[in-house]
Formats: structure tokens, sequence, C-alpha cells
């Protein structure tokens, strides 16, 4: 009896196991399958994100060609033609400024300078007037000075056809610092100088050149536009605003005749960075103002929004590929030894 009985509960117990076994095989195929499913629908997916980033990429090394080293291999565009006989360029005794002004001469344009330094204006004047054989005037104007400077500005350029406004006139920290160690008058200087005279040099110009249906506005921002800089922070935001309303501003005169291009430059030796010494000497990604200017001019109409080096576009293309803490980290970082660097050189 004992006998029959444990054969009974085996058998019982093999007839649940294989059902277990045909269970758990079921159980497998239909796992298997929403695996391939999802298998295969990743693989769509990483498939689509590469032909993606691929095309991404040759769109970009093709822009870049097109930007940076097709124009500087073909002829110079007359710039005169495209846009007219005369530029105005802010900020133009010095660094950026003053090699633009020098490449524009180069191009053929007659060139009045703005400033505030008038023996500097001078000198500047009379030689780009004397190497490149074009005319040259300039206006001293000191743009800290809020809404003071322009009416004089508007007299001196109301009968000149203005083909170029390059607003160029800016101000940086003196080194980077926190927030609320930075002073009243650096906060409204910053907001003059940097803000406000792109607004107000462009609504003087602009409706001469809508008048005449051509013209070229270039502002000069910042690589510092692309990511919140800490220690950096109002040189950031005001170049931040420049880059933003250069970028629609564009897109509201273009159709116009108007062509509005962002300058987002990355660090270039001028005694503006004097403080820094990563970045007060030429070297590999760092080139002198004139180097600069060269590329910048052969941008003028091929792109509203550029570094105007091919250089610096490789440095804000990782910048603006870094997620905004990790900028912001290494940016602190940087800006903190910069800072003690300039504190203790004092």
């Amino acid at each position: 009896m004992s006998a029959l009985r444990l054969l009974g509960i085996s058998a019982i117990m093999l007839v649940i196991t294989m059902a277990a076994v045909d269970r758990f095989s079921l159980l497998y195929r239909e796992i298997s399958r929403s695996c391939n499913f999802y298998i295969e629908a990743l693989a769509i997916v990483g498939a689509w994100y590469t032909v993606r980033k691929c095309v991404s990429l040759a769109f970009d090394t093709y822009s870049m060609l097109r930007l940076h080293v097709i124009p500087r291999l073909g002829g110079e565009v007359d710039l005169v033609k495209q846009y007219g006989k005369w530029a105005v360029v802010t900020g133009s005794t010095d660094g950026i400024g003053k090699a633009y002004a020098e490449e524009l001469a180069k191009r053929g344009l007659n060139i009045i300078l703005v400033s505030r330094n008038k023996e500097k204006l001078e000198a500047v004047s009379r030689s780009i007037s004397e190497t490149y054989k074009v005319e040259t005037d300039f206006i001293v104007a000191d743009f800290s000075k809020g809404r003071e400077p322009y009416p004089a500005i508007k007299e001196a350029l109301k009968d000149r056809e203005i083909g170029i406004l390059v607003n160029n006139v800016g101000m940086f920290n003196a080194y980077p610092d926190y927030f609320t160690n930075l002073s009243e008058d650096v906060l409204w200087d910053m907001i003059h100088i940097n803000i406000a005279s792109a607004n107000m040099m462009t609504h003087i110009v602009l409706p001469g050149m809508v008048k005449k249906k051509k013209g070229a506005i270039v502002n000069v921002s910042s690589a510092f536009c692309c990511q919140p800089t800490p220690l950096l922070t109002i040189y950031g935001a005001s170049k931040s605003y420049v880059d933003y309303f250069s970028r629609a501003l564009h897109y509201e005169y273009a159709s116009k005749g108007i062509f509005v291009q962002s300058l987002t430059p990355s660090a270039i030796a001028t005694k503006m960075v004097a403080f820094n010494s990563f970045t007060a000497k030429r070297s590999v990604f760092v080139p002198s103002a004139e180097e600069y200017a060269s590329h910048a001019v052969s941008t003028l109409g091929l792109s509203k929004r550029t570094t105007g080096y091919w250089k610096h576009a490789i440095e804000f293309t990782l910048a603006e590929s870094l997620p905004e803490w990790i900028w912001a980290r290494i940016s602190l970082y940087i800006s903190r030894i910069v800072r003690k660097q300039a504190l203790t050189s004092k």
C-alpha cells in the first residue's frame, strides 16, 4: 500500500513538474519575444541616433569649411559695393576694435572711429588713413556716461552713408569676482557700455541702412554667452543680451537688406584680459587681435552668429555641449585661480 501511495505521489509530482516546465518554457518564449522587441527597438533608436550625429557632424564640418576656409581661398568680397563706403567702429583705439577697423580699411572702406580718448583717436585715425589710403574721421564719446554722448554722435553721422556698424566697445571685469564685491559704478558702467551702446548706436544708424536697403551691423558679444559663468556674471549676462539682440534683429531686418551678425569670440590677446596670464599672450587658441579680425571680417554676410575664428568655433561647440553644472564648476574653479592670481599681483 505504501509503495502504491509513493508511486502515486511520484506520478503527481512528475505531472506537476512537467506542467511547470511547460509553463516556464512558454513564459521564456514570451520573455524572449518581448526582449527581442525591445532589443530591436533599441537598435533602431541607436541607428537613428548614429545617423543623426553623423549628419550633424557633416553639416558642422561643411559649415566650418564654408565659413572659415572657403572665403579665405577665394577672392575677397567687395564690402563697399555690398554694404556702403563708410564703416563706424566703436571702441576702436585698441584691441579688436582697432584691428577690425584696420581690416575694413584694408578692404577699401572709409572709417569713423568712436572712442573716449581723443589723442588715441587722432593717432589711430592718422595711421589708418596713411597706411590704407582711405578717408577717416573720429568722434570722441564716453559710453559710460549714459544718454549723454548719443546726440553728438547722431549729429556727426547724419550726413554719412554708413554701410557697416561695428558695436565693439565693451567693458570687462578688472578680474573675475563675486557679484557683491562689484561697486555700483562698475554695474552701471557695464550696463551702459556693454548693453546700451549697442542699442543706441544701432538705433542711430539703422534707419539710414533701411532707407538704402543695405547695410551690416556687427555686434561683438562673447563666448561667455553660451553658458552661465560664475564670477563673470554681469559680463556674461551683458554679452548674452548682445547675442540675443543681434540674432533677433537679424530676423527682423533681413528682409530689408540688413545683415546683423553676433560675434562670439573666445580669448584674444588684448589689454582687456591682461590680468590673466592664460590669455594675455598669443597662443594656439588665443590669436592676436589682428589675426582674429582678419578671420572675423571674412565671415561677414555668411553667418549671423559665429565666433569669427575657427579655433574658437571648436571651443564654443565643446562648451555648449557640456551640461550646465559641469561648465559652471569648471568655470568657477578657473575663475577662482585667476582671481587669486590677480589679487596676488596687485
